[in-house]
């Protein structure tokens, strides 16, 4: 893994995260304080540790495909890698604002729903350039999933 490579997918996650805090800060706000919430919502302190081990693992294991990807001159599934984790880095980004800013569940349903997609998309891509890096990324779409059913029974729970 080049250092390059892996400065560049740490700089994207990073800011991803930060736009995303920035937005989940209002998670003690009394609209979401008064949000009924389902039986298997994980405690509020779960949500950092999960999110910090999941944007480690995306930058890491982005940066091994990517590189893997150069290596081999795939300069077309390349392009394609990078574009396809921008656009999972927006939707992830997206959702904290659509669902805390916003305060519309059902949207942020649709767009936690594409995110989910999107990650089993980068892991599928990121365990073609590198079968150990798409391992190890398989735990994002998993929480993804996870995160969309707990974000459609919020906005189901409140309608």
């Amino acid at each position: 893994m080049k250092l390059t490579t892996v400065l560049g997918t740490v700089a994207a996650t990073a800011t991803t995260a930060l736009i995303g805090s920035i937005a989940s800060r209002d998670v003690d706000s009394r609209w979401y304080r008064k949000l009924r919430k389902p039986d298997f919502q994980p405690p509020a302190a779960a949500f950092p540790v999960v999110w910090t081990t999941l944007y480690t693992d995306i930058a890491v294991t982005s940066a091994v495909a990517i590189d893997e990807l150069t290596e081999r001159g795939a300069t077309e599934e390349r392009r394609n890698y990078v574009g396809a984790l921008v656009t999972n880095l927006v939707l992830n980004g997206a959702w904290s604002w659509v669902f805390f800013k916003g305060h519309r569940p059902v949207p942020a349903t649709v767009v936690a729903a594409l995110l989910t997609v999107s990650s089993a998309d980068l892991a599928r891509r990121t365990a073609s350039a590198n079968s150990v890096a798409g391992l190890a990324l398989a735990p994002y779409p998993v929480w993804t999933s996870f995160a969309t059913l707990l974000s459609g029974r919020i906005a189901q729970l409140n309608r």
